[in-house]
């Protein structure tokens, strides 16, 4: 990605203090550092464009300007990431010189750089509004778990699906391969804005996810197919599991 490339790319990262399973999340040391940093760390590797932490809290805006990286304070009452980044875009960029937002979910410290930069593939097609991931599904009880989010989509290539649908529920029907929704995003700068301005839709409030709004507003998202589902860091015990990966990097 050359220069030019890169300063129309912002990489935003979204984090809130509030977590009911792991408090102080953002600040919860791995590696000698707090993971908001750990993930913009992962971030920089990917280089991708600028890197921007949109918070919630005080603390956790001190530490990531400590460490170095950009950071805007954004209000506390944002129902979604969504809404954050395009708060924080507006604030970081003013005069509209962004292109393309990644949203790298802040509670992802070892995500591969490589695949946040998987997330900005399909946008090379210019009828593509939003770009998300997926992984193949291998484990039988994710097929039924109405915690692993499923794409259903319509092959393009070996690598990418055209999305039809997300949802809980074990989709489609059939023999075949069923694919595990990651949640990161590429957006288009005015596809992110025609996004935050549309009404929760009734699929989305059923199905609690937020990318259904966009489909029934009838924006395009197409899916890059990757090889691994990154940690996402909710509990106490995905903490330990996170420090011990990238414990064994660092050794």
């Amino acid at each position: 990605m050359n220069k030019d490339e890169l300063g129309k790319t912002l990489v935003l990262i979204p984090a809130r203090m509030a977590s009911t399973r792991l408090p102080g999340k953002p600040l919860a040391d791995i590696s000698g550092k707090p993971m908001i940093v750990q993930v913009a760390m992962r971030a920089r590797e990917a280089n991708v464009g600028r890197i921007i932490v949109a918070v919630d809290d005080q603390q956790v805006y001190d530490a990531v300007e400590a460490a170095g990286f950009e950071v805007v304070m954004t209000s506390f009452d944002h129902q979604s990431g969504s809404d954050r980044i395009h708060e924080a875009l507006t604030k970081a960029d003013p005069d509209g010189k962004v292109e393309t937002v990644i949203n790298v979910q802040g509670d992802l410290p070892t995500i591969e750089p490589e695949t946040i930069r998987a997330a900005l593939r399909p946008l090379d097609n210019p009828d593509v509004d939003i770009a998300t991931l997926t992984v193949e599904i291998t484990d039988e009880e994710e097929k039924t778990n109405p915690n692993v989010v499923k794409v259903v989509g319509s092959p393009l290539s070996d690598t990418r699906l055209r999305a039809l649908y997300f949802t809980r529920a074990t989709a489609p029907y059939g023999k075949g391969p069923l694919y595990h929704h990651i949640g990161l995003y590429a957006y288009r700068r005015e596809a992110l804005e025609r996004f935050v301005a549309l009404q929760p839709s009734p699929l989305e409030k059923r199905e609690s996810l937020e990318q259904l709004r966009a489909l029934e507003a009838g924006m395009r998202i197409d899916v890059e197919i990757v090889n691994s589902v990154p940690l996402g860091v909710d509990t106490p015990a995905d903490l330990e599991k996170a420090r011990q990966i990238l414990g064994l990097k660092a050794s």
